[in-house]
């Protein structure tokens, strides 16, 4: 049903809880006593940006998370020893266009898979302080099956990873870095923003259009999102559609097996690998 263009919303788990929990003590230490909520309008640009390139990675390589993860992953119902999963996501989205570049980055509508992801991937969101529509994400699902004229042909994974995913930190006030992005007018007045309760997850495909919305709410939001393939659809190319994603490499070896941390076998990330330097394919 996700890779038919299906959405689903849970409520908060007991592990979901325990990983925001986490994530709060983190971001509360790192704060050292202001409101992360609302810190931006005390600090200046340049000294909340330099906050964040301390703190995100601390949450993102911290082995309590990939505790937390494979627990969260049972209480869904997913077989721990099938599942993969990629190291969660710290995200912010600050109010009023305050830092929307670099380590804050404001993404324009797009599909993960443009980002090289497989289109067997499943996206998982979720809050760690209560959102509104205001400060949460957009999905754009009537473009689910609807091909969007875009960049991704210039993208290739290897050079994002090893050459413009470091410099995220530098970029404050606006940001360079070449990104797969629409090449062409969308109609996205009709989105669809869901509002979990902090710990609610929202499970989505990463063939999903979605978009950061322009937070006017007057506080940051704070986020996890990581995601998830199963082994048996990367063997069997069991997916979503590709209807316009031409980009190079593949996100696949970044995934750890749930029950064990072992990666993805590299000789299925080189085939995917070398599919994708094949001439597009998409339907």
């Amino acid at each position: 049903m996700l890779f038919q263009g299906n959405v689903f919303l849970y409520a908060a788990t007991p592990s979901s809880t325990k990983l925001i929990e986490f994530a709060r003590e983190l971001i509360e230490e790192a704060f050292g006593g202001r409101n992360p909520e609302t810190a931006q309008f005390d600090m200046p640009v340049e000294e909340f940006a330099a906050l964040l390139a301390e703190l995100k990675p601390r949450f993102i390589h911290h082995p309590t998370c990939k505790k937390l993860l494979p627990l969260l992953m049972e209480e869904m119902g997913m077989s721990i020893d099938e599942t993969y999963f990629d190291v969660p996501r710290l995200r912010t989205s600050t109010s009023d266009h305050y830092l929307d570049s670099g380590i804050s980055y404001a993404y324009h509508a797009h599909r993960d898979c443009w980002y090289a992801a497989p289109f067997c991937q499943v996206n998982w969101w979720i809050p760690i302080y209560e959102v509104v529509p205001e400060n949460v994400f957009a999905l754009h699902p009537q473009y689910f099956d609807q091909p969007v004229r875009n960049g991704s042909g210039r993208y290739d994974y290897a050079d994002w990873t090893a050459v413009s995913r470091p410099t995220a930190a530098q970029h404050v006030y606006t940001d360079t870095r070449e990104q797969p992005k629409p090449e062409e007018d969308l109609d996205l007045s009709s989105d669809l923003r869901l509002v979990p309760e902090p710990g609610g997850v929202l499970l989505f495909s990463g063939a999903q259009l979605h978009s950061t919305v322009a937070n006017t709410s007057g506080r940051t939001r704070f986020s996890i999102d990581f995601r998830t393939v199963h082994i048996d659809d990367v063997k069997s190319r069991t997916a979503a559609p590709n209807v316009d994603a031409t980009c190079r490499g593949t996100t696949l070896r970044d995934f750890y097996r749930a029950s064990g941390l072992d990666r993805i076998p590299e000789e299925l990330a080189a085939a995917y690998e070398a599919e994708a330097e094949a001439p597009a394919k998409v339907t």
